[in-house]
């Protein structure tokens, strides 16, 4: 990803005060859409999707083919943790770079210098009116690097010269930070081979799978079992081709892993399972002589004499 890309910064979080509903009575073993589960947590539907990116929030596949959901014995353990709500809340708070950099005690430029360099990793993004990517972090894990003192040159000393040079030169690791970090829930959701497949083969561009996966069947597979893209619009729009560069790998060290990676997955899926291929027509059996249909007879062809005769007998029954 170039060092193009705009940012702008990005309100905090606001801290939801309501309390959360009690569970209802004999309410054990069911699921729920996540939208239901985030209002049995009190979170907001953004805030339960970081959650569950994170490990923080577990979910399960839908027989019925929708999308995951939570387990209601998952809601009753979250809460049951100390602290509920507020630490599962403080726990997927997300702020923008303004707030980034207050919570760092940092300028926004430096802040931001810290980002490019990627010294501190997006959890998400997303594109505003302007098609600007706006890019967030944990508040939690910048909190965490503020208190680690082996980061207090990174706060408060000069950055070296040569970073200094990259970061003029347009590096911008943010887009390949956010990536790993992306994979990472990829595959921790991936509860089939063929998913976990294409988990890499989401974050390289078509070219590269096909390398890779040769077979046409098994490029049409994978496919199914990628996990959508957060696209703005339709798919030719710039704001949806901004979000596929994001998505789409383009460092070689990061790209060559990710092919590694797709190779070894790729192996494991074929094992696991093959990719359904369309069925062929079956071809007609053979059978003995004895069993098989008999040809329609022709009619034998009648003579001139025999169709003079039964013209006259026609006409002599009609007019005897």
């Amino acid at each position: 990803m170039s060092g193009n890309t705009i940012t702008q910064s990005a309100t905090p979080t606001t801290s939801i005060k309501s309390a959360v509903a009690p569970a209802p009575a004999g309410a054990a073993g069911r699921c729920f859409a996540q939208s239901r589960a985030a209002r049995e947590l009190g979170l907001k539907r953004a805030e339960l999707d970081i959650a569950v990116q994170l490990g923080c929030v577990r979910t399960v596949v839908d027989d019925g083919g929708g999308g995951r959901r939570v387990a209601r014995t998952e809601i009753d353990r979250l809460r049951a943790e100390k602290g509920f709500p507020e630490a599962l809340r403080e726990r997927v708070e997300t702020v923008g770079s303004t707030a980034a950099a207050e919570i760092l005690d940092v300028t926004s430029a430096r802040f931001m210098r810290l980002a490019r360099l990627g010294l501190v990793t997006p959890v998400k993004f997303y594109l505003n009116r302007y098609r600007a990517v706006v890019w967030l972090y944990l508040a939690e894990e910048l909190r965490q690097f503020a208190a680690d003192e082996n980061n207090i040159s990174w706060l408060k000393g000069r950055i070296p010269e040569e970073l200094r040079a990259w970061l003029d030169a347009g590096l911008d690791l943010r887009p390949k930070t956010w990536r790993g970090r992306h994979l990472g829930f990829l595959l921790r959701q991936a509860d089939d081979p063929w998913t976990r497949a294409a988990a890499p083969a989401s974050l390289l561009d078509l070219v590269q799978v096909a390398e890779i996966v040769q077979d046409p069947y098994e490029r049409a597979y994978l496919n199914r079992h990628r996990a959508a893209r957060p696209d703005s619009g339709p798919p030719d729009s710039p704001a949806a081709q901004l979000t596929a560069r994001i998505m789409t790998a383009d460092d070689p060290d990061e790209i060559e892993w990710l092919r590694a990676d797709l190779k070894q997955a790729l192996a494991a899926a074929r094992a696991h399972r093959l990719a359904p291929r369309p069925l062929r027509p079956a071809a007609a059996p053979h059978l003995p002589p004895d069993m098989r249909r008999p040809e329609k007879q022709q009619p034998a062809p009648t003579t001139g004499a025999e169709k003079r005769h039964g013209l006259l007998g026609w006409l002599r029954r009609r007019h005897p």
